[in-house]
């Protein structure tokens, strides 16, 4: 059974995608920290990190690290935060959101309702970002 990271990642589920290569995707979480908000997930479905192939976390920590520079360029925060928590889905995926303080790791304090229109410019904020960082190969037109 597919996880639901695979149905977005194969277009059965919506998501706002702002990476796309053949190993792995990024779109902007449903319950973001912050607008801008994404997750870098593998093609393949993997559970844990721990299960994964080493060059698969070196390949999504690169991709997080291009996605975390292009957030403090596109947001202007301090930082980007990055955790991999893997406890709400069974799917391995990497957090990273702009940050500017430690109470911004707060997962009890998610956007749960997030505004529609600031998410879809969230992405194409981050989708320009890493343009201008020389990774147009990667960075969908939109979507």
């Amino acid at each position: 059974m597919s996880t639901v990271f695979t149905k977005i990642i194969d277009g059965e589920l919506p998501g706002r995608f702002v990476w796309q290569d053949d190993t792995c995707v990024a779109f902007l979480s449903i319950a973001p920290l912050a607008y801008g908000h994404a997750l870098v997930v593998p093609r393949q479905e993997v559970d844990r990190w721990t299960d994964a192939d080493p060059e698969l976390v070196a390949h999504l920590m690169r991709v997080a690290h291009r996605i975390g520079k292009a957030e403090v360029e596109a947001f202007g925060s301090q930082r980007a935060g990055l955790v991999i928590a893997g406890y709400e889905i069974d799917h391995l995926h990497v957090h990273v959101w702009p940050s500017n303080s430690m109470a911004d790791f707060d997962f009890g304090q998610v956007i749960e309702d997030p505004d529609p229109a600031r998410m879809d410019e969230a992405a194409e904020k981050l989708r320009v970002a890493l343009r201008l960082m020389g990774e147009a190969e990667h960075v969908p037109a939109e979507g």
